[in-house]
């Protein structure tokens, strides 16, 4: 799995390289690439809105639950960070017409997980069938995508 910062996108390959699919997600409101130490151990209404960043690196991607005993995949768990479905609990965020937007411009809403359609997030977290552990590469925005993986991955046509 690679997450392309910049332009808001998760792009899911198999151990060929060859890619599965690709979707426009919400990442963290604040730009930046790291996480504040000891994020993942507050309480969210603790967290400020300078710290809402989705953090850039290489990481073991790891399905699992959250508290609420939905399905995600861990990015960095010591952070909090995970990918998983877009809740629309609050209707002023417009989180689901976010996502469906054209732009990426409005795509930064999230504490600093990687929000996405429930039908691609089952297909990343391998349920219901054995969850598989995967590498996961969160590109910083000032890296060409390309250079995010280390070695050849098929790209849609002008991703690269």
């Amino acid at each position: 799995m690679i997450l392309d910062k910049k332009n808001t996108r998760v792009f899911v390959f198999d151990p060929s390289g060859k890619l599965r699919g690709a979707t426009p997600v919400l990442v963290g409101a604040a730009k930046g690439d790291d996480s504040v130490t000891g994020i993942g151990g507050r309480p969210i209404a603790e967290v400020a809105p300078h710290e809402r960043t989705t953090p850039a690196g290489r990481f073991m991607a790891e399905p699992g639950r959250n508290t609420l005993g939905e399905d995600v995949v861990w990015v960095d768990y010591e952070a909090a960070v995970s990918m998983h479905r877009v809740r629309a609990l609050e209707p002023a965020e417009r989180r689901l017409e976010r996502l469906a937007s054209p732009t990426t411009d409005d795509n930064r809403i999230s504490y600093g997980c990687i929000n996405m359609p429930v039908e691609f997030l089952r297909m990343c977290s391998g349920r219901p069938s054995t969850p598989a552990t995967a590498w996961s590469t969160c590109c910083r925005r000032s890296r060409p995508l390309a250079k995010c993986s280390r070695r050849p991955m098929t790209w849609p046509p002008g991703m690269a």
